[in-house]
């Protein structure tokens, strides 16, 4: 029975990862079918070229950092090794490739490659596992100074914070440090819009991407015997508070509608072992309407150029959620219980200081000192020509 018991936790597990490495064509598609057609080469190949590199460098230093485990040791000594450990491993791999994923979403369009995946080898090794650490590890004691402060740690129970604020807060910098495309603010206040070019593709990403969510939240419980209904339930009526706040709220714009339901999932990932669904629900709309609202205020106001809005969408979701599990997971909302407030508000503020110093400590750094930014003329001719020598339609003579 312990055998079986301890298969049956290695494989979902491995489900879980299974599910959430396919989230990545999510994000794959969603920048495809957002960006214009000269750049959608460019998105795939910088989605699965991250993905390896956040694979090496969480392999070789993020886990240690993170967790102080490595797997320095012969083949022998690892397959004698619970399954478990090592599928666990390909887990938050996953969780942690989605940093680069996010931010990618955000600098779209006038990006140098090879320094975006500079930056992603920093980012996975260092600034992703230290929070990570901090948050899931009980790293430098500062869950331990929550609790013995306020009552309870900072719970996150499927990365609201950990991984959804900071990719986009870390996207942020980014963005700030690259500047807006060419021709999309004139001078004179005009604004120049780039409608998606594939609303079909940026549909199909948000699929991929809520469909993968029930693993990315369910199988965060890590094994059988501790997986939640209520997760997957609080889960989806967040996806749907999302979808129909932005509806709402975007005046039924496909872009808006599509993203509502990745705001609300982003939003739920903390507090969703905790939350009543109704709570849960709430949650979901304030974040699918909140997407929208700084999506427009970010782009026409502030004229902060991020493609697919990953600041709104994932570092103030993100955020929110961190911050909402402190509120509708309270017993006196409906809740679970075993939550601070003022916990849940101290550790989302550690994770936004942390993505916000750390991806300006990398961009910035990668910025001074080889650039990371295409010519006015790579970025006219496209990255796909300019970086990849091949377009995603090829110019057929048509017949």
């Amino acid at each position: 029975m312990d055998a079986f018991q301890s298969g049956s936790n290695v494989l979902f597990i491995l489900l879980g990862a299974i599910m959430v490495l396919a989230m990545h064509a999510g994000f794959a598609f969603l920048e495809v079918g957002t960006v214009r057609q000269k750049n959608q080469v460019n998105a795939l190949v910088k989605i699965i070229c991250d993905f390896a590199m956040s694979t090496v460098m969480y392999f070789f230093v993020g886990y240690s950092v993170a967790y102080g485990i490595d797997f320095f040791s012969g083949a022998q000594t690892l397959a004698e090794k619970n399954g478990y450990e090592l599928v666990k491993f390909f887990f938050l791999l996953t969780f942690a490739g989605a940093i680069p994923a996010i931010v990618s979403g955000g600098i779209a369009e006038r990006a140098r490659f090879y320094p975006q995946l500079l930056a992603t080898a920093l980012l996975v090794a260092l600034i992703y596992p230290f929070f990570e650490g901090i948050a899931w590890n009980g790293n430098f004691g500062f869950q331990d100074w929550l609790k013995a402060s306020f009552g309870a740690s900072f719970h996150d129970f499927a990365g609201s914070v950990v991984v959804h604020a900071m990719g986009g807060w870390i996207a942020l910098g980014a963005v700030i440090l690259l500047g807006a495309r060419h021709g999309r603010y004139h001078k004179d206040g005009m604004i120049s819009a780039h409608p998606p070019s594939s609303v079909p593709f940026l549909a199909l990403g948000a699929w991929i991407l809520s469909v993968g969510w029930f693993g990315f939240n369910v199988m965060s419980a890590q094994t059988i015997e501790a997986v939640s209904g209520l997760v997957a339930l609080n889960s989806l009526m967040a996806m749907v508070g999302g979808i129909l706040a932005a509806l709402v709220v975007g005046k039924n714009d496909p872009g808006f509608v599509h993203n509502g339901p990745l705001a609300g999932l982003v939003a739920i990932c903390a507090g969703s072992d905790v939350m009543h669904p109704l709570g849960a629900l709430v949650t979901g709309i304030i974040a699918g309407a909140m997407f929208v609202w700084m999506f427009t205020l970010t782009q026409n106001k502030w004229k902060i150029d991020d493609v697919l809005g990953v600041w709104p969408l994932h570092g103030l979701c993100g955020a929110w959620g961190g911050i909402a599990a402190g509120i509708f997971g309270l017993e006196a909302l409906g809740g679970v219980g075993g939550i601070s407030f003022l916990s849940q508000l101290i550790g989302t503020l550690l994770g936004v200081v942390v993505a916000t110093a750390g991806g300006l400590i990398v961009y910035g750094t990668i910025k001074s000192v080889i650039g990371i930014r295409l010519t006015q003329e790579e970025e006219y001719n496209g990255a796909d020509l300019s970086i990849h020598k091949i377009s995603s339609v090829p110019n057929y003579d048509l017949k």
